[in-house]
């Protein structure tokens, strides 16, 4: 890693791969499914080593896929720049393990590159490995179901899951001044999160949002409003409740 972090990002893209495909090969022996699920997250990673760090390793990555690739037109340096930044910024809830086996399980597929290895051709790599993990999730999840997993698994399931997906715009459907506008906005992301994640049906999830939404259609009467010391007993189980759930879920993943 300190032999990384003193090279540049234009060195570790443009350079030599030998050392990088020893790397990969290294980090690929072995690999799953369940590894990478269980590995630390991108934004994690980021956090402990830095962005720069970060960058230059999924750059080695990518550039060790591309030269493990028998093509004469393969991307160039600024091409493997680009992509390993989208990756960083768009999968942060996603391990670098992830990464390094999307690329190996197209290497070893058999997958062909008619003689050209490009930016798209690698976001398609990634995009066909995370809709078959999302598969898998959903698979595992079935299969706890059916021997029984209790609703305290599905609920760390729940927040477990791709939180870019979660953070979808509902404020606008709730109104502002409704007392427990936060809980709801919260509960409706957890609803919107499964379902893309496969964990519950559309029909499922729009009966929760139906629920929700007859749960804050507000009192015809003017005194429907609690009062400021009411909000505030509102506020603290709300606060309560959450901070319970979190402690659930990093009990659960400790």
């Amino acid at each position: 890693m300190n032999t990384l972090a003193d090279a540049t990002l234009s060195q570790v893209a443009g350079g030599s791969s030998e050392k990088a495909r020893m790397l990969l090969a290294e980090m690929s022996v072995g690999l799953t499914k369940n590894q990478a699920l269980a590995a630390p997250k991108l934004f994690q990673v980021k956090k402990a080593v830095g962005e720069k760090t970060t960058l230059k390793l999924l750059a080695v990555i990518v550039k060790a896929f591309c030269d493990s690739v028998r093509v004469p037109n393969r991307p160039d340096a600024a091409d493997i720049i680009e992509v390993a930044d989208v990756l960083m910024n768009t999968y942060t809830h996603d391990s670098i393990k992830d990464i390094i086996l999307a690329f190996k399980e197209a290497r070893t597929s058999g997958k062909a590159f008619f003689q050209v290895l490009d930016q798209p051709t690698l976001f398609g790599i990634i995009n066909d490995y995370f809709e078959a993990k999302s598969a898998f999730l959903v698979n595992e999840h079935r299969d706890r179901v059916a021997h029984g997993s209790s609703a305290n698994a599905e609920t760390v399931q729940a927040l477990g899951t791709d939180t870019r997906k979660m953070l979808h715009s509902v404020a606008d459907r709730i109104p502002a001044d409704a007392p427990d506008r936060d809980q709801l906005r919260r509960r409706l992301s957890f609803t919107k999160a499964r379902e893309e994640r496969g964990l519950i049906t559309p029909e499922q999830a729009e009966q929760q949002r139906a629920t929700f939404r007859a749960a804050r259609v507000p009192n015809n009467r003017s005194d429907w409003k609690p009062s400021p010391e009411a909000q505030e007993r509102i506020d603290q189980r709300h606060r309560q409740e959450e901070k319970a759930l979190m402690e659930r879920y990093r009990t659960a993943n400790e």
